[in-house]
């Protein structure tokens, strides 16, 4: 989403970082460069000039012209403004965080126009908050009149494995409000999730209805469900509905879109509300907490570790992770290790989600796009494994010329793409044996801290300009990040980890080699297609 913003204000910060002392014209040209960058992400011209005006008065001051690094200060005051555009003070994010300690049933009302992806993004609430929270949801659909958005909230309900109202035909929406009221009383549930209509435009008769239901319900949380691609529209669309329905807060949907990220940065400078949440995919588990600091991180290229480290913990299975650490421990490593590891790597947003969170990535952005390093390598990679026998991914070796066409056929690829897997995956199977070697205890624990282990084949070894464990907590206040369900000393753990070049829990990204199939991690690209 803040891929335009993010290129224009790394030109200027890297314009400002060549000088020793910054002069007042220096800050007016750079301030110049930012107000123009957010402009064009289609940032509303109010908050433009609020934060412009807030950064200069900062970066001429006393602190600056002190500061052995003048330039890096400079971005130290845009990130800070960036986070209070975004709502991230403390007040903002004890806004930010959902109020689930009213009586059961807690009642959360989902509100927005048809087309934001409201009903989705109900889905998806429910399922985080009963596998996060450990919360008994109830969801009920209210749109009587979107043809088949009823059966779509039942069906969203069994792939997150959460109840759903039963659905009676006729019924006004004020009438199922009530019944799935007292439903959930009766079956004690904790949390109650209704689901209201939307029109294509707002108009008098659908917020009647809303008010209606709310003034029935007497909702704990409120949300507006908002389409981030359509820009400031979001934002004219959150007012008129908290003119009318008192909203707690809101949930921006495409936050994985191509939009300038202008809603998302003028949300809540305009409206006052926090974002609570991102909707960042199709799938019913892309739904992200909003943090101010790490979407500001992310604009000013820094990546996002925590949400990486998320990622990879959501995604842990111990009970695999033994497993794979006794079998790597006596230097095992074939090609279905490699398999799952690509496997896995797909449930965590694919190559483009992983790249998209690490500090540095932005500034190679065309260097990665011209080697076309995209997620369709790793579905070949893993059609080539899958065309393989048991005995050709268990014995690498047997697979002669002959069996290299009939697997490359088989694949849809060139004969070349064989080799280059095959030898990805030695490199990786000699780095296991050379480190089981050097013990197997020490080895067995290293690997069941990767959870799918493997010294080889991460994003280690060539990636670069990660920040350091002080920078993060710069970033964040003086603090890391929360992460639910995750200790503050474990989480630092884990990013001391990723410092010396492996991630714990996340298979395919330790130390040295490169991501599987890149041929020698970042930088280090396959060779130039031609």
């Amino acid at each position: 989403m803040f891929d335009a913003l993010n290129e224009r204000l790394s030109t200027v910060f890297d314009r400002l970082s060549g000088r020793g002392v910054l002069t007042e014209k220096d800050v007016d040209e750079a301030m110049r460069e930012v107000r123009v960058a957010l402009l064009e992400a289609d940032v509303a011209l109010p908050v433009v000039k609020d934060f412009i005006a807030r950064a200069k008065e900062r970066a001429t001051g006393e602190e600056v012209i002190r500061s052995v690094k003048p330039a890096d200060q400079v971005v130290k005051i845009t990130y800070d403004g960036l986070v209070e555009m975004l709502g991230g003070d403390e007040e903002g994010q004890a806004a930010a965080a959902l109020n689930l300690n009213a009586t059961p049933p807690v009642v959360i009302l989902m509100a927005g126009l048809q087309g934001s992806g409201k009903t989705t993004t109900a889905g998806k609430l429910a399922l985080r908050l009963t596998k996060m929270d450990r919360k008994k949801v109830m969801m009920a659909s209210l749109d009587v009149y979107r043809p088949a958005a009823q059966q779509q909230l039942a069906m969203l309900g069994e792939q997150a494995e959460v109840a759903t109202l039963p659905i009676v035909e006729g019924q006004r929406p004020a009438d199922i409000t009530r019944r799935a009221l007292s439903a959930a009383k009766l079956q004690g549930f904790d949390v109650l999730i209704l689901d209201t209509a939307g029109r294509t435009t707002i108009d008098e008769a659908m917020m009647a209805e809303a008010a209606e239901i709310a003034a029935i319900s007497k909702p704990t949380e409120t949300l507006l469900v908002a389409d981030s691609l359509t820009g400031q529209d979001a934002v004219r669309t959150a007012r008129a509905f908290h003119e009318r329905l008192p909203l707690t807060g809101l949930i921006l949907t495409r936050a994985d879109g191509d939009a300038r990220g202008g809603a998302m940065l003028s949300m809540r400078a305009v409206t006052g509300l926090p974002i609570k949440f991102l909707g960042s995919g199709e799938k019913i588990d892309a739904l992200d907490v909003f943090d101010a600091r790490r979407v500001a991180g992310r604009i000013l290229g820094q990546g996002d570790i925590v949400a990486l480290v998320e990622k990879a913990s959501a995604d842990f299975d111990q009970k695999q992770a033994e497993r794979m650490a006794k079998k790597l421990a006596k230097g095992k490593f074939d090609l279905d290790d490699l398999y799952n590891q690509l496997n896995q790597m797909k449930k965590m947003g694919g190559l483009e989600g992983i790249m998209g969170l690490l500090p540095g990535v932005q500034k190679m952005k065309a260097q990665i796009a011209e080697a076309g390093i995209n997620d369709s390598m790793i579905t070949r990679q893993q059609a080539i494994i899958g065309s393989m026998t048991k005995g050709e991914r268990a014995k690498p070796d047997v697979l002669n010329a002959s069996r290299k066409r009939r697997v490359a056929a088989g694949a849809g690829v060139e004969v070349q793409e064989i080799n280059r897997v095959l030898k990805q995956h030695r490199q990786m199977a000699d780095a296991v044996k050379a480190m089981s070697k050097q013990g197997g205890r020490g080895f067995a624990q290293f690997a069941q801290m990767m959870g799918m282990g493997g010294g080889g084949g991460g994003m280690g070894g060539g990636m670069g300009g990660r920040p350091s464990m002080d920078q993060l907590k710069a970033l964040g206040g003086g603090k890391l990040p929360d992460v639910p369900g995750m200790d503050p000393a474990e989480l630092e753990a884990k990013l001391k980890q990723l410092q010396s070049g492996g991630m714990p829990g996340m298979p395919g990204l330790g130390g040295g080699g490169g991501l599987p199939g890149l041929g020698g991690g970042l930088p280090g690209f396959p060779p130039k297609k031609n």
